[in-house]
């Protein structure tokens, strides 16, 4: 009966095996690509109520990342960008103004808030700059460390983007 068992035992590793698969082959993703658009010349009034659109043009997915940058002044020669929202405040805390967006996978709406847009600095309302920053859902799993999203040049580096092509939009 002993034997038995061992012969059925033996028989049994044998015949289950599994199938194995190779999975060291390295994946090339080359039509999943992170985006960068930039708008010019963007001034904020009451006329257009204090926003500015963008249509987003083919539409991006669902599981999009979208990400926006504020150019906001020139260091030793190298762009300066603030991830909105962006607040400003009085001295005494409360809100002066604020840079906000929200997203649909048709377009991007960036806008100021604030209790008296009308009285915020033309530097501030004039002639802004945006980066807009599109990262497919599929890449933000698969990196291995975190990026600091507030910092616009650890994002272009982490997703591989070439900051050279940048597509402006008017």
């Amino acid at each position: 009966m002993k034997r038995i068992t061992i012969l059925l035992a033996i028989v049994g590793i044998f015949s289950l095996q599994g199938c194995t698969t190779n999975d060291t082959t390295a994946y090339v993703d080359n039509d999943t690509i992170s985006e960068v658009f930039e708008v010019n010349s963007v001034s904020f009034n009451s006329l257009n109520a204090y926003s500015r659109g963008v249509d987003l043009v083919p539409a991006i997915y669902p599981s999009d990342m979208v990400l926006v940058y504020r150019l906001s002044g020139i260091f030793q020669g190298q762009d300066v960008w603030k991830l909105l929202p962006e607040s400003y405040y009085f001295s005494d805390g409360t809100l002066d103004f604020a840079y906000h967006f929200d997203f649909t996978m048709n377009d991007v709406n960036i806008y100021m808030v604030g209790n008296d847009l009308q009285s915020v600095l033309d530097q501030y309302r004039s002639n802004q700059t945006f980066r807009i920053v599109i990262i497919p859902g599929y890449l933000t799993n698969k990196l291995v460390s975190k990026v600091k999203f507030s910092d616009y040049n650890a994002v272009i580096s982490a997703y591989g983007i070439d900051d050279s092509k940048v597509k402006v939009l008017n």
